[in-house]
């Protein structure tokens, strides 16, 4: 049975969010009892979860059940997927899988938050600037 839309959009939300965490294939079936080979089949959505393991796997990777729905429209994965990035513009959702997108956010809880404040500010700024015609 070819996967179907909520389970690849539930495959790649699972991912997104161990990768997140800095967390391994391995590290997360440790946690939950089963081989890191069916965590791959659940991020591929070659195996379809079921509500129980969706259970242990939020309570590993700390989040929300819901947290592996959002993004879902009228129950079908929209194709492709965009999550609005500000009020004017929208994100590949890949971009968060992406390991320079995960190592930017680690850094940047790592900081205080006037640091966190200064960047975000900084960023903005940069922002302002590439969209300017000059």
């Amino acid at each position: 049975m070819p996967a179907n839309a909520i389970d690849l959009h539930v495959g790649r939300r699972l991912r997104r969010r161990r990768r997140l965490l800095g967390m391994t294939q391995q590290q997360l079936a440790s946690q939950i009892g089963i081989r890191f080979q069916q965590i791959q089949k659940y991020e591929c959505g070659a195996n379809r979860v079921t509500a129980a393991r969706l259970w242990e796997l939020a309570v590993a990777l700390a989040v929300p059940v819901g947290y592996f729905y959002e993004g879902l429209e009228n129950g079908l994965a929209s194709a492709p997927l965009r999550q609005a990035a500000n009020d004017r513009d929208t994100m590949d959702p890949d971009v968060m899988s992406q390991r320079e997108t995960l190592e930017l956010i680690r850094a940047y809880y790592k900081l205080s938050e006037r640091p966190r404040r200064r960047l975000l500010d900084l960023a903005k700024s940069l922002e302002q600037d590439g969209t300017d015609v000059a």
